[in-house]
């Protein structure tokens, strides 16, 4: 995994209770276009795109790259995870050199306050752990997104800073499995 380090991807499927987190394959395609195309999911990324758009645009096969998780229920993709490295561009960091892995996710509405998207986070951050023990993760999102700010904190993300970007204000945390000693 050259994004993100010395991984080996994709991994075995991770499975939790309800879900299972997997690569993505060709009959996620649809709801990949489904995603990106809601107005809902659209609110606080920069608003949907067109079916006509994402339908040229979108892969056979979409994001089949290291980092990237489909989320899948009973059979069916309702969301993404993804891990990427946080550019130097982007204000928020919590190392001088920059590019800490950043914990990204969207999900289909449907799915939405089913707690899906807390079980499905929590297993890709344990899975997280295990292939790169001391990294820490990053989260970034708009303060004005209620739900995502609520899963940060329950998914033990500890605010860093707040600052202006894409005309909103974010809000930048910093998760680790590392305990302090002291």
């Amino acid at each position: 995994m050259t994004e993100l380090g010395p991984v080996a991807w994709p991994p075995a499927p991770i499975r939790t209770e309800r879900l299972v987190l997997r690569e993505s394959e060709a009959r996620d395609r649809a709801a990949f276009i489904e995603l990106f195309a809601s107005p809902e999911v659209g609110t606080y990324i920069g608003g949907p795109r067109t079916r006509d758009e994402l339908d040229r645009a979108v892969p056979e096969v979409p994001g089949r790259r290291p980092g990237f998780f489909v989320v899948d229920l009973d059979g069916a993709m309702i969301g993404m995870i993804t891990f990427d490295r946080r550019g130097a561009e982007h204000p928020g960091h919590v190392r001088p050199e920059a590019g800490e892995p950043a914990l990204g996710y969207m999900f289909l509405p449907e799915a939405w306050g089913r707690g899906y998207a807390a079980e499905a986070c929590a297993a890709a951050l344990d899975w997280f752990t295990g292939a790169l023990p001391s990294e820490p993760v990053v989260l970034c999102t708009q303060t004005a997104n209620d739900r995502a700010m609520r899963l940060a904190a329950k998914l033990g993300f500890t605010e860093v800073e707040r600052f202006e970007e894409y005309g909103a204000e974010q809000w930048f945390g910093v998760w680790s499995s590392v305990t302090p000693s002291g």
